[in-house]
C-alpha cells in the first residue's frame, strides 16, 4: 500500500509537471504572438500617422515641408512639369516699359539760332519737334517755347546737349514705370478680341432675324470696347518709346511774366525816365507838327488884318485934316 501511494503520488506530480510545461508552453507562444501583432499594429499607426502628415500637415514640424509639397503639385497640375523644375520666364516679362518726361529752361543769346540747333538735336537723334511757339515780347526780347519728342535710348544725350547750349535755368526730370498698365492692356485686348470672335461665330449660326439684330448691337459694343484698348495700347507704346522734353528758351535780361525787370537799380531807372523824356519830346514834336499849318495861317491872317487896318486909319486921318487948312484967315 505503501508502495502504491507512492507510485500514485510521482504519477501526480508527473502529470501536474507536464501540465504546467504545456501551460508554460502555450503562455510563450501566446505571448510572441501578442508582441507580434502589437508591433505590426504600432508600425500601422505609425504609417497611418505619417500618411496625414505628409499630405495634411497635421504636424507642427511638416508645416513648412508639407506646403511646399502642396504648392509644388499645384505647378505640376497647372502647368503639366514636374515639380522640382521652375517654369522658365517668358520673353517679355523681363521687359519694361518707362514714360520719361523732362522740362528745361534755358538762357541764350539768341533764340532763333538756339532754337534751330535744338531742332537739329531731337532730329540728328531720330526724333521730331512736335511743337514750337515764339513770341515777342517787345521790339528788344523774344522767347520760344518747344515740345520734343526723342528716343528712349539718347534720353539723356539730348538733354545734356540742350542743357549746354546756354545758361540753365531749371531742369526737372520725371519717370514713370507702367509695365503693369501695358500688360493690363495687352492682356485686356487679347480678351476683347477673342470675344468679338465669338460674337461673329454666333452671328453666322444665327437663323432668326431678332437674334441677328441683338448680337449686332452686342458685336458694336465690344468692338467700340476694342478700339478704345487699342487706342490706350498706342498711346502707351507712342509715350514708352519717345521721351518728350518742354524747352523754353529766353534771351538774357529778358522780363518776366508779369513783364516786370528783375532787379531794377539806379541806372534802369535812369534809363526809363531819359526814355520817358525822350517819348515826351517826341510826342510834343508831333503835336506842334500837327498844329503848325494852323499856326501859319492864323498868322498870316493876323498880319493881313493889321496891314488892312493900318491903311484905313490912314485914309480916315487924310480927309479929316484938309478942312483945317482951308478955314485959316488970309493974312
Amino acid at each position: 500500500m505503501y508502495v502504491d501511494s507512492r507510485t500514485d503520488r510521482s504519477f501526480v506530480r508527473g502529470r501536474a509537471a507536464l501540465a504546467a510545461g504545456v501551460l508554460g508552453l502555450l503562455l510563450a507562444v501566446g505571448g510572441c504572438g501578442a508582441s507580434g501583432d502589437s508591433s505590426g499594429s504600432n508600425e500601422k499607426a505609425a504609417d497611418g500617422k505619417a500618411a496625414p502628415r505628409e499630405g495634411f500637415a497635421d504636424g507642427p514640424d511638416g508645416a513648412g515641408a508639407d506646403e511646399g509639397r502642396a504648392a509644388s503639385s499645384a505647378g505640376e497640375r497647372a502647368d503639366g512639369k514636374p515639380s522640382g523644375s521652375k517654369a522658365a520666364p517668358k520673353p517679355g516679362a523681363a521687359a519694361t516699359h518707362v514714360i520719361r518726361t523732362a522740362t528745361l529752361s534755358v538762357e541764350v543769346r539768341s533764340v532763333p539760332k538756339a532754337v534751330a540747333a535744338a531742332r537739329g538735336v531731337a532730329e540728328g537723334a531720330g526724333g521730331l519737334v512736335a511743337t514750337e511757339n515764339t513770341e515777342r515780347l517787345d521790339d528788344t526780347y523774344e522767347t520760344s517755347h518747344l515740345v520734343l519728342r526723342v528716343p528712349q535710348d539718347r534720353f539723356q544725350e539730348v538733354l545734356r546737349e540742350l542743357a549746354g547750349s546756354g545758361k540753365l535755368l531749371s531742369r526737372t526730370s520725371n519717370a514713370k514705370d507702367v509695365t503693369d498698365q501695358v500688360v493690363d492692356v495687352d492682356s485686356r485686348i487679347a480678351t476683347q478680341r477673342a470675344s468679338v470672335a465669338r460674337v461673329r461665330e454666333l452671328m453666322d449660326r444665327a437663323e432668326k432675324i431678332s437674334d441677328v439684330v441683338a448680337l449686332e448691337g452686342e458685336l458694336s459694343s465690344r468692338q467700340s470696347d476694342l478700339e478704345s484698348l487699342l487706342a490706350q495700347q498706342s498711346s502707351l507704346k507712342d509715350r514708352t518709346s519717345l521721351a518728350t522734353i518742354t524747352l523754353d528758351l529766353t534771351p538774357p535780361d529778358a522780363p518776366d511774366d508779369d513783364g516786370r525787370e528783375e532787379d531794377a537799380g539806379f541806372l534802369d531807372a535812369l534809363g526809363g525816365g531819359w526814355g520817358a523824356f525822350v517819348t515826351m519830346l517826341r510826342w510834343v514834336a508831333v503835336a506842334f507838327g500837327a498844329a503848325l499849318p494852323f499856326l501859319l495861317t492864323g498868322a498870316l491872317a493876323l498880319l493881313v488884318w493889321r496891314a488892312l487896318r493900318r491903311r484905313g486909319a490912314a485914309r480916315t486921318a487924310a480927309p479929316a485934316g484938309t478942312p483945317e487948312k482951308e478955314g485959316t484967315p488970309a493974312p
